[in-house]
């Protein structure tokens, strides 16, 4: 179960928060981008990264000539997580919605300096955006190591919310000769694009041409 905090505490739509700690894994393994919040010079900034989670710890990785992973180190952020499932058309303009799952975490991340712990999270990172790509590519060199910054952060203090399902109209509008649904929304790949100076033989590996 998730704790509840004042932060996480929902404050509008309380029914479709979820304190199942499977729903917060379900958000964030389904993502591919999560959007990292700082204050950096007294001004606050979000980012889209790439992250990838390792039982209770979502790590998140840049550039270490990024200001804001740099400002992220013993900080209070925030991330989060949404998927976008679907439109939902009203029979008013008021009762238009969004079918979604979001996700978000607050906690005070760490800039990680272990080498181990580091190369665990660039794993996790890159799986969670191709599973089976670290094993099958080139590893990071100390150089590129050295270039690259990892962000670590608890998933202690986390909040879930979650829409699905039909209109909620007024009662009074059910009786007025306007369409109604949900409009799905499904994001899916597309046929892989080998790299135009690909080596002649080099066949697309499984791990790859399964996602299709």
């Amino acid at each position: 179960m998730l704790s509840t905090t004042p932060r996480t505490t929902l404050g509008r739509e309380k029914h479709r928060g979820s304190t199942d700690r499977d729903d917060l894994y379900e958000v964030l393994d389904s993502g591919l981008i999560c959007h990292l919040g700082v204050v950096l010079d007294g001004h606050p900034m979000v980012i889209p990264t790439g992250y990838g989670r390792i039982g209770e710890t979502l790590y998140l990785h840049g550039s270490t000539g990024a200001k804001s992973l740099r400002a992220g180190d013993g900080t209070e952020v925030c991330v989060t997580v949404t998927h976008v499932d679907g439109i939902v058309l009203a029979r008013s303009i008021f009762n238009h919605s969004v079918n979604y799952r979001s996700a978000i975490i607050y906690g005070t991340a760490r800039l990680l300096t272990d080498e181990d712990e580091r190369l665990d999270g660039l794993r996790a990172l890159t799986e969670q955006l191709a599973p089976g790509q670290w094993d099958y590519a080139r590893k990071p060199t100390r150089k590129e190591l050295a270039a690259t910054a990892v962000l670590a952060l608890s998933l202690e203090e986390a909040s879930v919310k979650i829409r699905s399902g039909a209109p909620d109209d007024e009662d009074e509008d059910y009786a007025l000769p306007v369409w109604a649904g949900v409009l799905p929304l499904v994001t899916a790949w597309g046929a892989p694009e080998p790299d135009p100076v690909l080596a002649d033989g080099i066949e697309m590996p499984v791990h790859i041409s399964a996602r299709q």
